[in-house]
């Protein structure tokens, strides 16, 4: 049982953090709001997926990702032939000790880089079901823990679809939060031009925080306060999208658990012990849009699910308090008091 003494503090977290973000950016450049969603995903124990055209760095991002934590790291380059036991392992039998022993595979590790995902079969991709939402792997009836922390960073490509499997909704519920990397400004282009033009940045790039520090910020993220009318906040966004007129799929009851843990790990990462409805307004279209499924009509409209999230946003009322008694504390003012009725992310009144 984890004690006071043993969890991180938020000044360390923060630290922590800090040093894993500059790293990161060292090789992705001008892309600090993808940055920090990796790392609010990774302290809320989530698993993202990075989906976007080629050649923008989704493969550099989660390999960079990894390489800043001292822990393991393993790559899986999806393809049509992929097996599951590729994945998850296999039992061999040996003709020595006349019994049959486990070869792991390559989802025993701490951070599993999952490239081009829907390459691969829907019965490959459904070997990562178990491990993603239990954090264990079940062979020939034997189960087997996976190491902690546990990330699964998978990249895909949304415009290429020859010879690719579209994720099924089981999969794609289970990545807390789903990223674009987008591409480069101007500047950022040509500081790429510098920075990747004689050598790959990932060659020099060495680990700033340890597994056991990464292990101690999760657990510190678990002890951030959500107040009821945030988790309140937070069931109604989640339920809008279930009877919404542009949506034949909501989003899940898992969606709403991810919420949640995202918004702690925000908040966290912004140094409060407590979690504000602009934590929550600030990850709900990462989080929920890849889950939902947009109607026919909708889709002859160009309604895109991240419209419909937006559009939720803001019919839904946001809680207000002027202090925090509502939101971690007693007797502190909230930053911005009041101000927070009725905002949009960014901190736009409507």
């Amino acid at each position: 049982m984890t004690t006071y003494d043993d969890r991180a503090s938020l000044t360390d977290l923060t630290t922590t953090a800090e040093r894993v973000r500059r790293s990161v950016e060292g090789v992705i450049e001008g892309k600090p709001e993808v940055v920090r969603l990796s790392l609010t995903v990774l302290l809320a124990e989530g698993h993202l997926l990075i989906e976007d055209v080629p050649g923008v760095g989704k493969t550099m991002l989660a390999k960079a990702l990894a390489r800043s934590i001292d822990c393991s790291v393993r790559r899986i380059q999806f393809t049509p032939d992929l097996l599951p036991s590729d994945i998850t392992g296999v039992s061999i039998y040996d003709q020595q000790r006349r019994d049959f022993e486990f070869k792991p595979g390559a989802i025993f590790a701490q951070i599993v880089i999952g490239d081009e995902i829907n390459r691969a079969s829907p019965k490959t991709q459904s070997a990562l079901l178990e491990s993603m939402e239990e954090r264990q792997v079940t062979i020939d009836g034997q189960t087997y823990e996976l190491p902690s922390p546990f990330m699964v960073v998978a990249t895909q490509n949304p415009v290429e679809m020859e010879g690719t499997y579209p994720l099924p909704e089981a999969q794609r519920d289970r990545f807390m939060a789903r990223v674009s990397m987008g591409y480069p400004t101007l500047e950022a282009e040509l500081q790429m031009l510098d920075v990747h033009g004689a050598v790959s940045p990932l060659d020099d790039l060495q680990p700033v925080a340890h597994t056991h520090e990464i292990v101690k910020l999760i657990d510190a993220v678990r002890s951030v306060h959500v107040a009821e009318s945030v988790r309140r906040y937070a069931v109604e966004l989640v339920a809008a999208t279930r009877n919404h007129p542009d949506l034949r799929l909501g989003a899940s009851p898992r969606a709403t658990l991810h919420l949640l843990r995202a918004a702690k790990a925000s908040a966290a990462l912004s140094g409060r012990e407590y979690a504000l409805p602009d934590d929550v307004q600030s990850l709900a279209v990462p989080v929920l849009a890849h889950r939902l499924l947009p109607t026919a009509q909708a889709q002859l409209n160009r309604r895109t699910a991240e419209q419909v999230v937006l559009e939720i946003i803001q019919r839904t009322p946001v809680p207000t308090s002027g202090t925090d008694s509502g939101y971690g504390g007693v007797g502190r003012q909230v930053p911005g008091g009041p101000a927070y009725d009725q905002r949009l992310p960014g901190g736009r009144r409507l």
